[in-house]
């Protein structure tokens, strides 16, 4: 299938899923996460849920975070939409963050994060068996990821797909993705 085709199939999935079943998979998501090694990681990058499109809830996985490894940094994005970039700023809390006009939670604060990035949870709206993604195709973290030597984790509310067919060489492969049943590794 073309990206296109999965974008919209698979935007239309997560959108029909119930309340219940939202909070069931991020429940499995929190539970998958919670098993990976964190013991090395530093800097950890993650985006925030636009939740009106149902992506995955990661304000579990940063609560949990900061209980659990208060000793880790959390980078959040900020998204450029004229240059299709992003810059990168340390969590403060949810207090700090304000939706933007295409209800994207950003930090408000302007201290950009210099440190270093040890993994990247990357968003998505599927992912096939090769490790290859599908967004929602403006190239705004297959740029921030080309040049970045960081684990690169997807995190997906549905299961794998068996191939993209128009994958690109400007489309970076995924080291892993949880899904709220298991972590697959490519």
């Amino acid at each position: 299938m073309l990206k296109a085709e999965i974008r919209k199939q698979a935007l239309k999935e997560r959108l029909s899923l119930t309340n219940e079943e939202y909070e069931r998979r991020n429940d499995g998501l929190l539970f998958q996460f919670k098993s990976l090694d964190f013991s090395i990681v530093k800097g950890l990058h993650i985006f925030l849920p636009i939740v009106e499109k149902k992506e995955p809830n990661t304000f579990l996985l940063i609560d949990w975070l900061a209980r659990n490894h208060p000793e880790i940094k959390i980078v959040i994005p900020k998204a450029d939409f004229k240059t299709s970039l992003m810059t990168h700023h340390e969590y403060t809390g949810f207090n700090d963050l304000k939706k933007n006009s295409y209800n994207i939670f950003e930090p408000q604060v302007e201290n950009q994060y210099q440190g270093k990035i040890d993994v990247v949870f990357v968003p998505l709206l599927a992912f096939d068996k090769q490790g290859y993604r599908v967004g929602y195709g403006k190239g705004f973290y297959d740029r921030f990821l080309e040049n970045l030597n960081a684990q690169k984790i997807g995190l997906s509310l549905s299961p794998v797909i068996e191939k993209i067919d128009d994958v690109n060489e400007h489309d970076i492969r995924l080291n892993s993705c949880i899904t709220p049943t298991e972590i697959i590794k490519f």
